[in-house]
């Protein structure tokens, strides 16, 4: 066992089960609302939205809401591991990340509540109107939804920030593997760098997504598995 001492030091109780089960439901929630949507809005609205959101209305609706609610669970899952390494050394990098990181996520959400809820009403109240009439309601939604663009920037590049700041604690105090540590630091990284680095194009932060919601869900295993490192 030489060489790896976290593996004898990694505690598993309530507190990181549950933590662990908040990680999973986070990624399921993340990646089952985003998989199973019928229609995926862009940065900005599109005719044709409307009428794929219709015909498949509540189903589109709950999808949604589940992908919506897993950016409040990514809160809760961090806001978990904050609260158990509070008398540990690691809280003083934990404790920023996990605040930045849930303030993107919070912007996220607010962001997304923005799509979701133009989406459904338009769905609703453009159904049946002419080709022009549609039209006319999308150009309507460009300088609201340019706004919203800068919430969807900002969200990405807090998150961004706070899970490199959480993966600087995760590789100093070995509170995951090593490997869970270098993932969220490049998650991180890659965030920061597609919204700095790029022009408004959500489809460009698809795999840095994907990526995340992995690493929730790969990292809660890791706790119901293993534990958390909590003798700092």
């Amino acid at each position: 066992m030489r060489g790896f001492p976290e593996q004898q030091k990694m505690e598993r109780n309530f507190g990181t089960k549950l933590t662990g089960w908040f990680f999973i439901v986070t990624a399921l929630m993340l990646w089952l609302g985003w998989m199973l949507m019928p229609a995926r809005i862009g940065t900005f609205f599109q005719v044709a939205d409307f009428s794929t959101i219709y015909e498949n209305l509540l189903f589109w609706i709950w999808m949604y809401r589940i992908h919506l609610f897993g950016m409040i669970f990514a809160v809760i899952s961090l806001s978990a591991l904050a609260a158990l390494v509070a008398d540990t050394p690691s809280r003083i990098l934990v404790w920023p990340g996990t605040a930045v990181a849930s303030s993107g996520m919070l912007v996220s959400a607010v962001a997304t509540a923005f799509y979701y809820h133009f989406g459904a009403w338009g769905a609703i109240d453009m159904n049946g109107q002419s080709a022009e009439t549609v039209a006319a309601f999308v150009d309507s939604l460009r300088l609201s939804t340019e706004h919203v663009t800068c919430l969807v920037r900002f969200g990405r590049l807090f998150s961004g920030l706070g899970l490199l700041i959480l993966a600087l604690a995760i590789l100093k105090w070995r509170l995951f593997p090593k490997w869970s540590g270098i993932w969220a630091a490049l998650v991180g990284l890659s965030a920061m760098a597609l919204t700095m680095g790029l022009p408004d194009d959500l489809a460009l932060y698809v795999p840095v997504f994907h990526l995340t919601a992995a690493w929730f869900g790969v990292s809660g295993i890791v706790s119901l598995h293993s534990g958390i490192r909590l003798d700092q």
